[in-house]
């Protein structure tokens, strides 16, 4: 299963860097397959492992602020392990075959 998620504390100020840095720590330090980029994280496991830790990384973004916000998008797909990485491998490989049929 692949979960990508963003949270972001409310109440806190202006700057969130502070707290989402709380909340990615908690993803990095669960030993779950994960990546950060501009907008989401997204991390790679098992149904109760992936949101306990999203569940922990609201409360690490939380703190200190009145209300968290949450937007979660999870793709599941039982039995399949190391996605994080092959869905972008097929894609890449998607759009290298596009360019090279436009080479032709």
């Amino acid at each position: 299963m692949l979960v990508a998620f963003s949270v972001a504390p409310q109440g806190s100020g202006d700057s969130v860097a502070e707290a989402v840095a709380r909340a990615v720590t908690v993803v990095r330090d669960s030993g779950l397959p994960n990546r950060t980029d501009a907008m989401f994280t997204t991390l790679e496991g098992e149904w109760e492992e992936c949101l306990d830790v999203v569940r922990r990384a609201c409360e690490a973004a939380g703190e200190g602020a009145t209300r968290v916000s949450l937007v979660l998008k999870a793709d599941i797909r039982p039995g399949r392990t190391g996605e994080l990485d092959a869905k972008v491998e097929r894609l890449e490989r998607a759009i290298q075959g596009q360019a090279e049929g436009q080479a032709s």
